[in-house]
């Protein structure tokens, strides 16, 4: 079983976080980080990228969102490399474009074992630094991916060409990580995808 549990306890945030990428109900998922916006995104990922994944978070929000995102996102990149182990068989890259309404995510990843991240929006309100949906701050989208792509040690590229909307541009984001990492971790083959033999 392709699955992983991730226990991370710091003096900001306290996350329980389990992954599953071959549930026998795809698209299950439990959120409760505390931070409501948050949460719908992350539910996103789990639904379109058929996976299996509960996550709980005690963060001290009453600071702001910021550490409850990123330690999230530390969290759920270690689950994805513990999940996908010696990658054997699977598919490795993975892409998706996704719209949603008048705004457009492509996201292209690669299960490489090299951490890169490639963030553009063509967006002033999404880049604002005072940037909002509602109270979740748009900068911290740029933040949990960086955390992902770190810990799962994946290159991921994330353009948004165009959109208008804050929300629709996040959500279109965070459905197109998910297609993108279903299609990467599928297992179409029984040896690792490179060369060297090993990712």
């Amino acid at each position: 079983m392709r699955q992983a549990t991730i226990q991370r306890k710091t003096n900001e945030t306290d996350i329980n976080l389990s992954l599953n990428l071959d549930p026998d109900k795809p698209g299950d998922y439990r959120h409760q980080t505390g931070v409501g916006f948050f949460d719908h995104m992350l539910d996103h990922v789990a639904r379109h990228g058929r996976l299996s994944l509960h996550i709980t978070c005690t963060g001290d929000t009453h600071v702001d969102d910021h550490h409850t995102v990123e330690d999230v996102g530390i969290a759920l990149g270690e689950a994805i490399l513990r999940a996908v182990g010696d990658k054997k068989g699977i598919e490795r890259y993975g892409q998706a474009s996704v719209p949603m309404d008048e705004s457009l995510a492509s996201v292209s990843l690669d299960l490489s074992g090299r951490p890169a991240l490639v963030f553009r929006v063509e967006s002033d309100s999404f880049n604002d630094p005072a940037g909002k949906i509602g109270t979740f701050d748009t900068q911290l989208v740029k933040e949990f991916f960086n955390a992902v792509a770190n810990h799962a040690r994946m290159n991921l590229h994330l353009h948004v060409p165009w959109g208008e909307n804050n929300h629709h541009i996040a959500e279109a984001i965070f459905k197109a990580f998910g297609r993108a990492l279903r299609d990467a971790v599928r297992v179409t083959g029984d040896d690792v995808p490179s060369t060297k033999g090993t990712l």
